[in-house]
């Protein structure tokens, strides 16, 4: 009897956005249109991971640039933080597909075999079960892309070469879309958010991870990695968006802040 293939199921659909598929398509269909769009794809993103409604339209402006990729992009390497789960390195899941209200993604398995042989990854099911950092972004995903499998990387307390030596294992061509996913400072007033996120703003842009701070970004584990990597492969990181709750759907008073950027 062939084995019933393994399933991470949605654990944040409802809460962090909507539980119905044709609700999803519809917000996130006005987001994107809502949205301008370049002929170049990039390489790689940086994109928030609250509920829709906080932060979706910020990630649509960056996730808008794949428009025209939708036959291109094969494999999505998609890295968060853990939230929920303390651990140290990178966690890939024995899943043999995340699930969303829009149906199923494989897990590129043998691309996850290709990175645990370095001490640092090991698999982890419990840190990607409830974890909202990644499945946020596969709707995105579902819509704008044809046919690609995933790599989905939950990131505990890593060096940022830890996290760079792994993405360099997965970088790939132009089949390979590399995604950061990051939330920026959180619970500040709307004018301190504004300029702490500023000043990480430039340290993505300038490729300086060593200038984050550690309340400067929730996934400041995966995206200080990443910045260590694009650094040394020359990669031009272009600000998309910058904004906070504040801004989109939320008192000004205790804010969340949230960037789009893309690398080419």
């Amino acid at each position: 009897m062939p084995q019933e293939p393994k399933i991470r199921r949605a654990a944040v659909a409802g809460a962090f956005y909507p539980q119905n598929a044709s609700q999803i398509r519809l917000v996130l269909s006005q987001y994107l249109s809502d949205a301008r769009t370049k002929k170049q794809a990039p390489k790689a993103i940086v994109a928030p991971h609250a509920g829709y409604i906080y932060s979706g339209a910020v990630a649509a402006t960056v996730y808008a640039r794949l428009k025209n990729t939708r036959q291109k992009i094969e494999r999505v390497v998609l890295l968060g933080p853990s939230h929920r789960v303390g651990f140290n390195g990178l966690a890939v899941t024995t899943a043999d597909y995340y699930e969303t209200p829009l149906g199923r993604v494989p897990i590129d398995k043998k691309a996850c075999e290709t990175i645990t042989h370095f001490s640092q990854v090991g698999s982890l099911d419990e840190a990607h079960a409830e974890e909202h950092s990644l499945e946020v972004h596969i709707p995105f995903l579902q819509l704008l892309l044809k046919d690609f499998m995933l790599v989905p990387l939950v990131v505990g307390i890593a060096k940022p070469l830890e996290v760079s030596e792994v993405l360099e294992t997965l970088w790939g061509g132009d089949e390979t879309l590399i995604i950061i996913s990051t939330d920026l400072s959180h619970h500040q007033d709307y004018e301190t958010a504004k300029r702490r996120d500023a000043h990480t703003c430039e340290a993505i842009v300038n490729l300086k991870p060593q200038n984050i701070r550690d309340d400067d970004a929730c996934g400041r584990y995966p995206l200080s990695g990443f910045l260590h990597l694009a650094k040394i492969k020359n990669l031009n990181a272009e600000t998309v968006d910058l904004r906070n709750s504040g801004d989109t759907a939320g008192s000004k008073n205790s804010v969340v802040g949230y960037g789009a950027w893309a690398f080419e």
